[in-house]
């Protein structure tokens, strides 16, 4: 009991990068071994992740939206929420031309593309748009399709706001539920330091160097982008709202080693949600219908800044000039293309086919950069779910629902409690007077 005490006063930032060190030694040290041994450790841990995000999600939105009032309130977070995916998107995009220039990712790379390499099939956007609505709710719960998770868990909160005081017992239970995933969240996301451990100890151990050293330059234009992207772009975000970049990245430290070494949106989520609301002091209803949203269709890594350089790096590779119009192409297809492959596995590489064929550039170099995608993922995914935490924050400080006290401490730990951020709708307040058409107690309120 002691020895438990001791590792809880640890800070939770402190013992999940002890366990990215403590792996990478390992995996220093074991070779090929590490992925034998250590790295199911890190399997488990994404497993016990991957467990509790769909009920956690489908729970939370229904609790959220069925303790909302007025679809127009909805519809208006909702505007301003993609207005801020899509105007990311577009810095982030700038941000991945400016690293290919930089660096010429594609000069000087002699690699043949794999023989058996082929193309991703891009689903078509009507084809896409179908597929958010469910045909069996409970096949989408049981295959983690969080776009049709959200769809249904949506409608049947807006069901329960309609019927009333008939379901006031069920709205009840749904908040219960909601409070019981949050707690199971938190036991699971103890376990983060372990699987931090194993799955950076397999990473290493399975890779090494020398399948780096052919494409650094592209390794190292992607993370430079990347930390760009996050320090510079989402800090100069957070400044004009008069929010301060560093109590940002405290709050939500705990996501981001998360998301790191897990290089998954989805796996990342629960840690998402937990620190957009805990850390950062987002209203949780609005939390709970952003954060997913943000997992499946916010992509500032994988849908912006890697297509860019994987079409840069194909146009080098190739000694094609890229024309006008085909950077024109890139832009469009790069900030469209997340929302139109929503839902789809493989983002990046769905992303990166977009892009290149829009832009007509080959796709078998694609087959090149595989190689190398574990290594590249890994930063990929960190800049989306930092983009999928920010954007909340920067729609609540605007509408009132940030509550400053709260975002102020930025606490990055796991405590039991929860705060209780505001609710004001109020446009430009910051945990001001309630709006009395947004209900600040009931089913699933701290």
């Amino acid at each position: 009991m002691r020895m438990l005490n001791w590792w809880f006063r640890i800070a939770f930032w402190k013992r999940v990068a002890g366990g990215f060190v403590l792996g990478a030694l390992a995996g220093w040290l074991l070779g090929p071994a590490a992925e034998t041994w250590l790295q199911p450790l890190g399997t488990l841990y994404v497993n016990l992740i991957r467990m509790i995000a769909v009920p956690l999600v489908f729970f939370a939105v229904m609790n959220a939206v069925s303790a909302l009032h007025g679809q127009q309130s909805v519809a208006a977070l909702g505007g301003r929420t993609f207005g801020w995916f899509a105007a990311t998107a577009t810095l982030a995009v700038g941000v991945g031309l400016g690293a290919a220039f930089l660096f010429n990712p594609g000069v000087g790379v002699d690699l043949t593309p794999p023989a058996d390499f082929q193309p991703r099939d891009v689903p078509g956007p009507v084809q896409v748009l179908l597929d958010i609505v469910p045909t069996n709710p409970f096949a989408a719960l049981a295959e983690g399709r969080i776009l049709q998770v959200i769809f249904f868990a949506g409608l049947v909160g807006f069901a329960l706001v309609k019927l009333g005081e008939k379901t006031e017992g069920l709205r009840r239970l749904v908040g219960q539920a909601s409070e019981t995933m949050i707690q199971v969240t938190r036991f699971v996301l103890e376990m983060t330091p372990i699987g931090t451990f194993g799955l950076i100890a397999g990473l290493v151990g399975a890779y090494g160097f020398e399948r780096l050293l052919p494409l650094g330059s592209f390794v190292i234009a992607l993370y430079v982008a990347c930390a760009f992207h996050i320090v510079v772009v989402y800090g100069g975000l957070l400044l004009t709202h008069g929010l301060n970049p560093l109590k940002f990245f405290r709050g939500a430290g705990p996501a981001m080693q998360i998301a790191f070494v897990s290089s998954s949106s989805f796996a990342s989520m629960p840690a998402a949600i937990r620190s957009v609301t805990h850390g950062l002091g987002v209203n949780r209803d609005y939390a709970s219908f952003a954060v997913p949203l943000g997992a499946s269709i916010k992509m500032d890594g994988c849908g912006a800044i890697y297509p860019v350089l994987a079409a840069v790096f194909a146009a080098q590779y190739a000694g094609i000039e890229l024309s006008f119009a085909q950077y024109v192409a890139i832009l469009l297809a790069s900030v469209l293309g997340s929302f139109g492959t929503a839902g789809v596995p493989g983002t990046a590489v769905v992303m990166a086919t977009v892009v290149l064929s829009a832009a007509g550039l080959p796709l078998e170099v694609l087959g090149i950069l595989l190689a190398i995608d574990r290594i590249l993922d890994m930063m990929r995914t960190m800049t989306n779910v930092t983009g999928q935490m920010l954007v909340p924050v920067l729609v609540a400080r605007e509408t009132g629902l940030l509550d400053r006290a709260v975002y102020e401490r930025a606490d990055a730990g796991l405590a039991d409690e929860d705060p209780a951020p505001a609710t004001s709708t109020a446009s430009g307040a910051d945990a001001g007077a309630p709006d009395p058409a947004t209900r600040t107690s009931g089913p699933g309120r701290p």
